[in-house]
């Protein structure tokens, strides 16, 4: 008996996918081997294949012939902490969840402290925002339990794989109770409305653990001691110390900018990118997709990635959200912040993504007096803008994309998923004019890419802003340490280190470690 371990490729029609007893006989046939010496086929990733006129999924398998397959990430075993050391994590989103199962794992234990609500508590804020424009500064769509990530899609594809496991990241989603397709399938999601049980689950561990979770505990000032930083203030009295601090605190928590701006502690602009969410009816992104008229009942919802050049300006499609909806991400009472979401069944009968142009430091001149801030503050005027062509309310100024390009205002305007409503708007006149001229360049060129995607049924609705941060706060390349501040260990979005849930959740796993090696651990 001959065992073996070999990988190869299978071609697989959508309604067979889930036939384990098909696949496994096809994987004999393309390796001509007995089907009787297959004892798993394992699936390490599946991709979906939609360019001819059939679409077929693509599965890179690994076959075992004889072999009893490992486990394709073995669960982590979570011990209770047992000494006296603690590491304060201001912000409980991706980094800072998986930055506190790293400390865990390590042995030490992790203080939390999160602005915002708990998953649960923080739908009520959610229902006021979409239905009344009541904007909760501290409990919203991107500040609390599991940060902006929980109610707003849970998308899992990354490029960052140079920055640690990505399948370790994806294994603790399966652990704490995330489906395990995630773990092969070549854009994981999970969806908005699983990802709440998940990030309890989470917090759940933490605190088996002996971790500790606090909500409601805005950190308000450093306690900083003989140029190291010793612990935080929480909501303006309480002082919470600790053996090191992880900022994990998001790209929109711009008060923490101004905190570390106030303690003179090192700050840098830096580029990101601006635009408006563009919303299609999801038939339309099927039919260029699939090439049929009807999508098939057994295929997800088609996406697209778009991307190209407009002059010296990078125009891209962003967080592109099939069957989803478009949400209202303020976080301050006078602004309008789009993005979008969608359930894990991607339902919707709209397909929304943000449609972005790459903004840098010549966009943002007038505001060079303001040093570091100078993008924040260009961020802000495009984020009042919105709000106020909106009618100072969370309703969204909007514009058929057709008449964006003829430069005119819409007569009327298609559906939207967006809850609280659209307001017809001139768009390509709010909009900065390097902004307004890399979309419709890109419009154009996406036209072309994708026939039929440039259609009066189609709007952008503004604004998207918040694709990244527009500050870093710089580090040390190897210690991930602040460079103007022993023990403080930046992290994430919000440090201008990452841009999704699992290049956050990356991030936050080497904060955590690198804070475990300078408090000797």
């Amino acid at each position: 008996m001959i065992k073996m371990i070999k990988k190869t490729e299978l071609v697989v029609e959508p309604a067979k996918i889930s036939d384990k007893e098909f696949i496994k006989k096809l994987a004999s046939e393309k390796l001509h081997v007995n089907e009787n010496e297959i004892t798993a086929v394992v699936q390490d990733r599946r991709s979906l294949d939609a360019r001819s006129r059939r679409p077929v999924y693509r599965i890179s398998s690994v076959v075992y012939l004889n072999e009893v397959p490992e486990e394709v990430y073995p669960r982590i075993n979570y011990e209770p902490v047992k000494g006296k050391k603690q590491v304060i994590i201001v912000g409980f989103g991706p980094a800072g969840m998986f930055a506190a199962l790293r400390l865990i794992e390590l042995g030490i234990k992790p203080v939390i402290l999160e602005r915002g609500k708990d998953v649960q508590s923080r739908r009520r804020d959610l229902r006021a925002i979409q239905q009344f424009s009541i904007v909760d500064p501290d409990s919203n769509y991107c500040f609390g339990e599991g940060g902006a990530g929980t109610y707003s899609d849970g998308k899992l594809y990354t490029r960052s794989n140079k920055r640690g496991d990505i399948k370790k990241i994806l294994g603790l989603l399966v652990q704490h109770g995330a489906d395990e397709s995630i773990m092969i399938e070549a854009h994981p999601h999970i969806g908005s409305n699983k990802l709440p049980r998940i990030v309890q689950a989470i917090r759940e561990t933490v605190i088996n653990c002996g971790g500790e979770v606090h909500f409601n505990s805005k950190v308000t000032d450093f306690i900083l001691r003989e140029n190291k930083i010793s612990g935080v203030v929480v909501n303006g009295e309480l002082e919470v110390m600790g053996d090191a601090v992880i900022l994990a605190t998001g790209h929109s928590a711009r008060d923490i900018f101004y905190l570390l701006k106030k303690h003179d502690l090192s700050l840098e602009a830096k580029p990101f990118a601006m635009g408006v969410r563009i919303e299609h009816p999801q038939h339309i992104i099927d039919e260029i997709q699939y090439h049929a008229k009807e999508r098939n009942p057994l295929l997800p919802a088609a996406s697209y990635s778009l991307t190209c050049r407009v002059g010296d300006r990078g125009v891209f499609s962003f967080c592109m959200c099939p069957g989803g909806i478009i949400i209202p991400a303020s976080t301050g009472q006078e602004e309008l912040v789009l993005n979008g979401m969608s359930v894990s069944r991607r339902d919707s009968k709209y397909a929304n993504s943000g449609f972005v142009v790459t903004v840098n430091e010549e966009d943002w001149v007038k505001y060079s007096a303001h040093g570091a801030f100078a993008g924040l503050m260009y961020q802000m005027e495009v984020e009042k803008m919105a709000f106020l062509a909106g009618g100072s309310t969370q309703r969204a100024p909007a514009q058929r994309i057709t008449d964006f390009v003829k430069g005119k205002v819409s007569g009327s305007l298609p559906g939207t998923s967006y809850i609280p409503g659209v307001t017809p708007a001139a768009l390509h006149e709010m909009l900065p004019p390097v902004i307004s001229k890399g979309l419709k360049g890109a419009l154009i060129e996406s036209g072309k890419k994708m026939r039929g995607y440039f259609t009066e049924e189609a709007q952008f609705l503004a604004a998207e802003t918040r694709t990244s941060s527009p500050i870093r706060v710089p580090r040390d390349e190897e210690t991930f340490m602040h460079v103007s501040l022993a023990g403080l260990f930046p992290s994430g979005e919000g440090a201008g280190y990452a841009g999704g849930i699992v290049s956050a959740a990356m991030d936050g796993e080497n904060s955590a470690t690198a804070a475990a090696k300078y408090i000797k651990i």
